[in-house]
């Protein structure tokens, strides 16, 4: 389980913005361990509508690269 603030470290890593809706994934991720990427959308996208989809499976593919 990544928390927050390693989600965050490995968006640094990988070259990419910090941006506020990056940011509300990198919570609901790191709040919902074990969620499935469509459970994560929903999250995210009742916290904020504006966010994507394509945002969310960015970050769960990033995050998941970084971690195998």
């Amino acid at each position: 389980m990544m928390n927050n603030e390693q989600i965050v470290e490995a968006l640094k890593e990988s070259g990419m913005r910090i941006t506020r809706q990056r940011m509300i994934v990198a919570d609901v991720i790191a709040e919902n361990d074990g969620a499935s990427c469509k459970d994560i959308c929903c999250i995210v996208r009742g916290k904020d509508p504006s966010v994507g989809v394509a945002t969310v499976y960015r970050m769960i593919n990033n995050n998941v690269k970084d971690v195998f």
